[in-house]
């Protein structure tokens, strides 16, 4: 996950006149990560949270329950 002064970060470098490939080298990151954040400016990521995930002794709580 992308913090936001990566993208800050991602903002200032290129302002500098480096190359996407350079900050995406620089920061660690992929290229195509690098080029989402510039095409879309500087705002704070919206993660959503997650599902919860199915556990395996689901099917059985109603026998164990008894």
């Amino acid at each position: 996950m992308i913090r936001l002064e990566e993208i800050v970060m991602i903002h200032d470098l290129k302002r500098q006149g480096l190359s996407v490939s350079a900050i995406a080298r620089q920061l660690g990151i992929d290229r195509k990560t690098v080029r989402k954040h510039l095409a879309g400016g500087v705002k704070a990521p919206a993660y959503k949270p997650r599902p919860p995930r199915p556990r395996e002794l689901e099917p059985y709580e109603p026998y164990l329950l008894e």
